[in-house]
């Protein structure tokens, strides 16, 4: 039986998530249209990947995990495998991570390894945007205060998954512990930014962060934010 993650509890920036930052009728509209359409309009491109990453790294082409979805209700999430089969490792991924394979890394770093999400955006467990669609595992370790932002519908993109990428989880105090690293330091820069946007969803802060995100991946914009031992110690 599946269980729902805990995620009680005040952010001491905003308190609890606020019932205006559900995904409404608009958003949701706007979900099922632009997110149909981009599934659609991405199919080759899906098809594509699947049979190269079918030819450079085997099966299975998806990767799949439980995750964490709206008022802490898990799902299953897909996306395309970009990761060795080896011995598990960090639930976090940084982006010097061996595991990682040459295909992998582009995908990565373009997110095109994220289209498989926008099944999850049309079906209604994710949003366009909202935040990180987080692991069982680490929803379990959030400090309390940041957990409510765990109750929101996760999106395919937001403000924290596009200024705190991969290159944010490489610490640099070169501590080598980075689950504790992200849980520390990332989570509470992570959690301002996605309430930030929580707060006040509207469809035109929501279009923005599509455009943004439309132009990462083809390269013409990069809102990534590299943390530094400044921000980690205000952090």
């Amino acid at each position: 039986m599946a269980t729902t993650t805990r995620v009680h509890g005040r952010h001491a920036a905003g308190g609890p998530v606020r019932p205006g930052s559900a995904v409404g009728v608009a958003r949701r509209v706007l979900d099922v249209v632009v997110g149909g359409l981009l599934l659609v309009v991405a199919t080759p491109l899906l098809l594509a990947v699947g049979v190269v990453l079918l030819i450079t790294s085997g099966r299975p082409v998806l990767f799949r995990q439980s995750r964490v979805g709206e008022h802490g209700r898990p799902f299953v999430l897909y996306k395309f495998r970009t990761m060795r089969m080896v011995a598990p490792g960090p639930e976090i991924t940084a982006a010097t991570d061996a595991r990682i394979t040459r295909v992998g890394s582009f995908l990565r770093r373009t997110a095109i390894d994220e289209l498989p999400q926008l099944w999850h955006v049309v079906r209604g467990q994710m949003t366009l945007v909202g935040p990180r669609p987080e692991s069982a595992a680490l929803a379990a370790r959030y400090p309390e205060q940041y957990r409510p932002v765990l109750l929101a519908r996760p999106g395919l993109t937001g403000p924290a998954q596009l200024q705190y990428r991969e290159r944010s989880a490489v610490p640099p105090d070169g501590r080598a512990d980075l689950e504790s690293w992200y849980l520390e330091v990332l989570v509470p820069l992570r959690v301002t930014a996605d309430r930030d946007y929580l707060d006040h969803p509207t469809i035109r802060r929501t279009l923005y962060y599509l455009l943004v995100t439309a132009l990462f991946v083809v390269g013409l914009a990069d809102l990534q934010q590299p943390v530094t031992a400044q921000t980690a110690s205000s952090a």
